[in-house]
C-alpha cells in the first residue's frame, strides 16, 4: 500500500458496503466505479444474489463521500431499499474495478420492463448512428426485463436474448464502464440482434413493392393508414392496432375481436398528438412519459373526437406513449392515434407465441409486424388515472411489476409464504426478506389458459426469487380457482394453508401498501366492491370493518338484496334493479307511484313471476350486500345500461361518466339523494337502507331530471351516507371515550370510480379522518393477494410468538380458521 504520509495513512479505511433493491441491470454497478474513480478509491463492485456488493478502500473522507453519493446519485431505473457497511479485512485491487458476478440464492431484484429512454430516442432517430431505425436499441435505463428473463441472475444468458451474439462493437459497448450499455444483457444493434418482418397472416408472402416503405416497420405504417388491422409483437405480448380515426376500421375490429363493449386502449406519437382528443395535467404527463409508460386514463375533453366505439358510453380515454423503439418508429409518421389493444379474441389472454399469432389472429389482422425475439413472460398494459391528485394503479402489469413493496414495521421476521390472490383480476403475492413481491395482473382464472398461466408464473417466481414457502394463503371463497389450486398444493407440498376472509384482505392491502404498522391500531376499513364471501356464508360487498393485519369485526354494511340468477344477476343490470326495488318498497307501491315511468312498463314485461317466485323460495338468489350491484341497479334505472353488461364493472363505469362535472358541482347536500341507516332486526348490525334514494330517484325521473344531474345527486348521496355510517360507527358505544379509530382505508373495486372515491376522501378527511388509499396496487380484487400476504405473515409471527412462549394450540388454531368478532377481539 503506497501512501505518501503517514496522515493519509492513519485515515485509510477498507469497507465492504451491501446495496440491496432493484439495483441490477439498471447501471448501478458502472455508476459505482465511475464515482469511485472519481474519488480515487481503489476496490470492486460486484453483482450476487444479494444485490450489489462494493469492496472499496481509501481515506475515510472520500469513502464517506462515495456512500453519500451511491445514495443520491443512483441509476434512473434503480431504487435502494438499503445500505449495509462493515470493515472489509483482506486485500483490495489496487485500482477500482467492476468484478464478475458471484451465483447464489436469490435475494436481490428483478427490474420491470422499461420504456425507451430520451438517449434511445435521439438515436433511432438520427441517420448518422449505427442503430437508426433500430427497433431493439435499449440501455441500462430502459428496455426489457421481466418480459425476457428466464432466471437469476440477469445475466444474457438467462434471457431470450441468449441466441443472438453481440457483434464486435456492441461488445465493445458492452464491456465499457463508461458506456450507457455497459452490461446492458438486452443489446443488440441491426448487425446481431433481432430483426423485425412484416408477414401476412394468410401465409402468402408480402408484396413490398406497393407500399413506398423504408422497412418492414414502415410498411406497417402504410397498412394501419389505409385502414388495415394490423397485429404487432410488442414487449409482452401481441397488440391488435388500426387507425383510431377510423370508424370503419374501429368496427371492423370490434365484430372480429368479438369485443362489443370494452374500451380500447390508444397509443400515440407524442403529448401534443394526445391533446388534441384529452386534457393531459401535470400528473398524468408524468405518468405517461414515465419509465413505466402505462395506459392512462385521460378525459376526452379535447377539440377533436374519436369514433364513439373507441370507448362506447365512456367519458374517459386510455392513452400510452410508444414503448419500444419498435411503437416508436411505427409512429413516427403517424400524426394520430391509433387503437393498441391485446392480441387476443374475447374472453382469452393476450398471445405471446409466433404460432399462436399466426392461427389466432389470422381471422382479425391482415397482416402482423413481428419479431424473432422470444417473450418469456406474458405482461399485460398496466394502468394508472388520476384520482385526487395522484396517480393510481388500475392494473399493474407491464412497468411495474415485479418490483417488491417493503412490508411494513412489524414484519422484518415474516416467514416465506405465498399469497394466491383472487379468481377475478387474479395476481399472487410472494414475502421474502420483509417484501411483498406481488406479480402481474393474470387475467381472470377462469379462462384455461390463464389459469396455466397462472401456474406457470407462479413456478417462474419462485425460481427468480429461489423461494420456498412455509405457508400459503388464500380467499375463505370455497370456489375460488386460486383456493381449490392453494388446497391442492398445500396438501400435495405438505404446507400451512391460512384462508383469508375477501374484504379483510382489502383492508390489510391498503394497510400494507401505506406502511401501516403491525401493532398499530385497528382501523376502520370500508370496503366497497361487487362481491366476497363473507364469514356468515353470505355474499358481502359493501362493508365496513374494524380491522388490523390480526382480524377483524364487521361493524356496518350495505342492505342485503337478493340477486336473482346469482351470476346472471351480475351480468343483467335489470335484475339487480327489480330485486332492489321489490325490496326497497314492494312491487305494489311501485307500481302505485311509479306505473307512469318507461322504467315500470318495461319491468312489467320481464318474467316477474319466476324471480318472485326464486326471491321468496331463495333458489339461486343470493342475498349480496353489494355496493356494485347498487350501481349495477341505478344505472338501469336510468336506462344507461340495463339489459347486459358486456364487460365486468360496465354498469358502474357508465354511470359515473354519465356524471356531467357542471350538474356535480351544482349539486348542494340538500339535493343529493337521501340514504338512511337502520339496523338488523336478528344482528342489531347496522345498514345502509336505499328506499329514500329510490324514491327520490323515480321521482326525478317523473319529473324528466336531466341524467346527468341525477347521476351527479345519486354519487353524493351515497358518499355522504358512507362518511355518516364512518362517523357513527367511529362514536357508537364510545361514551365520553375517544371514538373507536380515526383513521380510514378506503378499498375495493367501487372506489376506482373516481367522482366517489374523491367525494368520500374529501368528506372524510373534512371530519378529521386520517385516509389511507391506495396508490402503487390496485383497489380491485389485482391487490387482494398483497393484503393476503400481510394477514398470512402476522398470523406466522404471532404463531412463532405464542410458541416461543409455549402458549397452548388453541389460539393458534383460532386465528388460523379466521373467525371474525373472536379472532378481532383477541389480536385487541
Amino acid at each position: 500500500m503506497n501512501r505518501q504520509d503517514d496522515t493519509l495513512q492513519a485515515e485509510y479505511v477498507a469497507m465492504e458496503v451491501r446495496v440491496r433493491g432493484r439495483v441490477q441491470g439498471v447501471g448501478f454497478r458502472p455508476t459505482v466505479w465511475r464515482i469511485a474513480r472519481d474519488l480515487d478509491l481503489r476496490g470492486e463492485v460486484l453483482n450476487d444474489a444479494h444485490g450489489v456488493l462494493v469492496r472499496v478502500g481509501g481515506s475515510s473522507s472520500a469513502v464517506n463521500d462515495l456512500l453519500v453519493r451511491i445514495k443520491n446519485e443512483p441509476p434512473p431505473l434503480a431504487q435502494i431499499d438499503g445500505i449495509e457497511t462493515e470493515v472489509f479485512v483482506g486485500d483490495l485491487p489496487p485500482h477500482f474495478r467492476i468484478a464478475r458476478t458471484i451465483a447464489g440464492d436469490a435475494h436481490t431484484q428483478v427490474t420491470p420492463d422499461a420504456a425507451i429512454c430520451p438517449a434511445c430516442t435521439q438515436e433511432i432517430a438520427n441517420p448518422f448512428e449505427r442503430r437508426f431505425r433500430h427497433p431493439f436499441a435499449n440501455c441500462t435505463h430502459c428496455g426489457p426485463r421481466l418480459s425476457i428473463v428466464r432466471a437469476i441472475p440477469y445475466d444474457r444468458g438467462n434471457t431470450t436474448m441468449a441466441p443472438f451474439a453481440m457483434c464486435e462493437a456492441c461488445k465493445i459497448e458492452y464491456s465499457e464502464p463508461t458506456d450507457r450499455r455497459f452490461n446492458a444483457q438486452a443489446i443488440a444493434c441491426p448487425d446481431c440482434g433481432p430483426r423485425a418482418t412484416l408477414i401476412r397472416l394468410n401465409g402468402r408472402a408480402t408484396d413490398f413493392d406497393q407500399y413506398s416503405m423504408i422497412d418492414s416497420i414502415d410498411a406497417a405504417c402504410c397498412l394501419i393508414q389505409e385502414g388495415e388491422i394490423v397485429a404487432v409483437k410488442g414487449l409482452g405480448g401481441y397488440h391488435l392496432a388500426c387507425d383510431a380515426t377510423r370508424a370503419d376500421a374501429v368496427a371492423r375490429l370490434r365484430r372480429l375481436k368479438r369485443r362489443d363493449g370494452k374500451p380500447f386502449a390508444l397509443m400515440a406519437r407524442d403529448l401534443e398528438v394526445i391533446r388534441r382528443y384529452c386534457s393531459v395535467g401535470s400528473v398524468e404527463k408524468r405518468l405517461l412519459t414515465g419509465t413505466s409508460a402505462p395506459i392512462v386514463l385521460l378525459a376526452a375533453d379535447g377539440l377533436q373526437k374519436l369514433p364513439v366505439r373507441i370507448a362506447p358510453g365512456l367519458s374517459t380515454l386510455g392513452f400510452m406513449l410508444p414503448t419500444t423503439p419498435l411503437h416508436l418508429l411505427l409512429l413516427l409518421r403517424f400524426d394520430r392515434p391509433i387503437v393498441m389493444t391485446s392480441g387476443n379474441v374475447f374472453g382469452e389472454p393476450q398471445i405471446i407465441g409466433d404460432a399462436a399469432a399466426r392461427e389466432q389472429l389470422a381471422g382479425i389482422a391482415t397482416h402482423a409486424l413481428v419479431h424473432d425475439r422470444e417473450i418469456a413472460n406474458r405482461l399485460d398494459d398496466s394502468v394508472v388515472r388520476e384520482m385526487a391528485g395522484q396517480g393510481r394503479v388500475l392494473r399493474r402489469a407491464r412497468g411495474f411489476a415485479p418490483a417488491p413493496i417493503a412490508l411494513p414495521r412489524g414484519f422484518e421476521t415474516a416467514p416465506e409464504l405465498l399469497a394466491m390472490g383472487g379468481e377475478l383480476k387474479a395476481t399472487f403475492c410472494l414475502v421474502k426478506d420483509g417484501e411483498a413481491i406481488l406479480s402481474q395482473h393474470q387475467g381472470d382464472l377462469e379462462n384455461p389458459e390463464t389459469l396455466d398461466d397462472y401456474r406457470k408464473n407462479q413456478a417462474l417466481y419462485a425460481e427468480l426469487f429461489d423461494h420456498a414457502p412455509v405457508a400459503l394463503v388464500a380467499d375463505l371463497h370455497p370456489e375460488y380457482l386460486s383456493t381449490k389450486i392453494a388446497r391442492e398444493q398445500a396438501q400435495a407440498r405438505d404446507l400451512r394453508l391460512i384462508e383469508v376472509q375477501h374484504h379483510h384482505a382489502h383492508v390489510a392491502s391498503c394497510l400494507a401498501e401505506n406502511a401501516y404498522p403491525l401493532d398499530a391500531p385497528a382501523v376502520l376499513g370500508i370496503v366497497l366492491d361487487g362481491s366476497g364471501w363473507g364469514d356468515d356464508g353470505t355474499i358481502w360487498g359493501g362493508e365496513f370493518l374494524l380491522a388490523d393485519y390480526r382480524g377483524y369485526q364487521r361493524l356496518g354494511a350495505f342492505k342485503p338484496v337478493a340477486m336473482p340468477g346469482g351470476a346472471q344477476a351480475v351480468r343483467e343490470p335489470w335484475r339487480n334493479l327489480y330485486a332492489h326495488l321489490v325490496a326497497a318498497m314492494g312491487w305494489a307501491d311501485f307500481a302505485r307511484n311509479f306505473a307512469q315511468l318507461e322504467v315500470f312498463a318495461d319491468l312489467e314485461g320481464r318474467p316477474r313471476s319466476v324471480l318472485d317466485s326464486m326471491i321468496h323460495n331463495a333458489v339461486n338468489t343470493p342475498k349480496a350486500s353489494s355496493c356494485g350491484r347498487l350501481f349495477d341497479a341505478v344505472t338501469a334505472v336510468l336506462g344507461i345500461c340495463r339489459e347486459r353488461q358486456a364487460y365486468e364493472g360496465e354498469a358502474g363505469s357508465r354511470l359515473e361518466a354519465a356524471v356531467d362535472p357542471d350538474a356535480l358541482r351544482g349539486v348542494s347536500d340538500d339535493l343529493a339523494y337521501p340514504f338512511s341507516i337502520h339496523h338488523s332486526e336478528r344482528s342489531s348490525l347496522p345498514y345502509i337502507e336505499p328506499l329514500g334514494m329510490w324514491r327520490a330517484i323515480l321521482g326525478d325521473l317523473d319529473l324528466k331530471t336531466p341524467v346527468p344531474v341525477m347521476a351527479a345527486r345519486f354519487h353524493i348521496g351515497l358518499a355522504k351516507i358512507i362518511v355518516t355510517m364512518a362517523k357513527k360507527l367511529a362514536c357508537d358505544d364510545a361514551g365520553e371515550a375517544a371514538p373507536r379509530f380515526d383513521t380510514v382505508a378506503l378499498s375495493g373495486g367501487c372506489f376506482q370510480n373516481r367522482v366517489l372515491f374523491e367525494q368520500v376522501v374529501r368528506r372524510l378527511e373534512q371530519q378529521k379522518f386520517v385516509v389511507l388509499t391506495h396508490a402503487q396496487v390496485p383497489a380491485n380484487d389485482g391487490g387482494l393477494s398483497l393484503g393476503q400476504a400481510a394477514i398470512g405473515a402476522a398470523r406466522l409471527i404471532d404463531a412463532e410468538a405464542i410458541e416461543m412462549e409455549s402458549v397452548g394450540p388453541n389460539i393458534s388454531q383460532t386465528m388460523e380458521n379466521g373467525s371474525c368478532a373472536s379472532e378481532f377481539q383477541a389480536a385487541s
